[in-house]
């Protein structure tokens, strides 16, 4: 099951990045963004645990280019959370395959999909709001809140992975 919400989340921020560029005139970027989601998805099948590191930083920094050359905001969102989205379910995922065999993984991987779910479409909804607000923000105060939103996404998924206490 996490297998699936894995490739999924490629698929979705990969794909969302490509359509953002695709849709904004660079359409080489576009199937660059592509072919670097069919190599993210390889190297998750070859389980290099590396590469869910690059993919995200990869993401990350598309998406912040894309901002950057004032592309649909809403596609460069999505694609920067599903990349998030599969980093995180790259790490569960070995994380998963380390631990001793116990009857309740299904269980756990059920309530982590649960909670990644919630931190979507949370995070949609903020990034809706702002875009309806379209409030105007030079790149500098754009770069500071993007890194803010990331510290504390990172903060708020080792909270839940230490069962929110």
């Amino acid at each position: 099951m996490t297998s699936v919400a894995l490739y999924a989340s490629l698929l979705i921020g990969t794909g969302s990045l490509a359509w953002g560029y695709y849709d904004g005139g660079y359409r080489h970027v576009a199937f660059g963004l592509l072919g670097f989601g069919l190599l993210w998805a390889l190297a998750q099948w070859r389980r290099w645990t590396w590469s869910a590191s690059l993919g995200l930083l990869a993401v990350t920094a598309a998406a912040a280019a894309g901002l950057w050359l004032e592309l649909a905001a809403g596609w460069m969102v999505v694609g920067a959370l599903g990349g998030l989205l599969a980093w995180d379910l790259s790490d569960f995922a070995r994380r998963l395959r380390c631990a001793p065999p116990r009857r309740d993984m299904q269980t756990l991987e059920k309530v982590h999909l649960a909670r990644l779910a919630i931190l979507f479409v949370f995070g949609l909804l903020l990034a809706t709001g702002a875009m309806l607000l379209q409030l105007r923000f030079t790149f500098e105060w754009a770069l500071l809140l993007a890194l803010v939103a990331a510290l504390g996404i990172t903060r708020l998924v080792a909270w839940l992975r230490r069962g929110g206490e």
